[in-house]
């Protein structure tokens, strides 16, 4: 599974935070790992130096034959918007797969 992380200007994306956040986030996402090909993960800042709950995780998984899945999730820190993506994701990706496998006589 490919993995891409981007920040916007105001959030500090160094070696450091990259890892951090792309280990945590193929840690939740390890049970459908082979169902992905690539992820992309956005952070942003949305209320720049004001403070709150306000940076934004924006992950976009790519299940290998069907269309890309984006979800999103705000939190007061990177590590919890990301993660908290990532558990968005898990859930749509595995909707996304039931719904494939579980027809009535298929």
């Amino acid at each position: 599974m490919e993995f891409q992380f981007n920040t916007s200007n105001a959030i500090t994306g160094d070696d450091d935070v990259r890892a951090r956040v792309e280990a945590a986030v193929r840690s939740k996402l390890d049970r459908i790992s082979d169902l992905i090909t690539r992820l992309e993960l956005h952070i942003s800042d949305e209320n720049g130096p004001r403070g709150g709950v306000d940076k934004r995780a924006v992950l976009e998984g790519r299940p290998r034959g069907f269309d890309p899945i984006s979800v999103t999730h705000s939190a007061a820190t990177v590590d919890a918007a990301a993660a908290g993506a990532a558990d968005k994701l898990l859930k749509a990706v595995q909707t996304q797969q039931g719904k494939r496998t579980n027809r009535k006589g298929h």
